[in-house]
């Protein structure tokens, strides 16, 4: 590695691995519809701590990448994407998916008990897919690193 990038590729591989083994867990106990989500009281707890979790890898990802690369020191999460978007390692599109990952997260950390259920329910059904998107384009990241 050179002097400049110091990207630990392990660290980031094991948390792609973390948020796939957690998305497939949703995947297989997410039901089809919001009626039977709302009365899964336990399991639909762990589905909110799977996604809150899967999220934060991603986050972390980020912030990996930022100080591998060596972009700066981030005063706030929003300077790591900005950072990651400027230096085209992430492209628009990414970065904005993230932001609202993170805004989902903040929902679930910040009020829980308090979650809409039902738009929980859809947020996560329509966004699994996203991580796959977020996945992909880190990947190609580091396999051109």
């Amino acid at each position: 590695m050179s002097e400049k990038n110091n990207i630990d590729k392990k660290r980031i591989e094991g948390k792609i691995s973390e948020i796939v083994d957690k998305i497939d867990s949703i995947k297989n106990k997410l039901p089809e519809d919001y009626k039977t989500f709302e009365r899964m009281d336990f399991v639909k707890d762990g589905i909110y701590k799977r996604i809150e979790f899967a999220i934060q890898n991603v986050i972390d990802i980020c912030y990996l990448i930022n100080s591998g690369l060596r972009l700066g020191v981030p005063e706030t999460e929003d300077d790591v994407f900005e950072n990651l978007e400027k230096n085209k390692i992430l492209s628009k599109k990414i970065i904005n998916l993230i932001n609202q990952m993170k805004g989902f997260r903040n929902i679930l950390v910040h009020k829980y008990g308090k979650i809409n259920d039902e738009m929980a329910f859809n947020s996560i059904r329509e966004g699994l897919e996203d991580f796959e998107i977020i996945i992909n384009e880190i990947e190609k990241f580091l396999k051109n690193n």
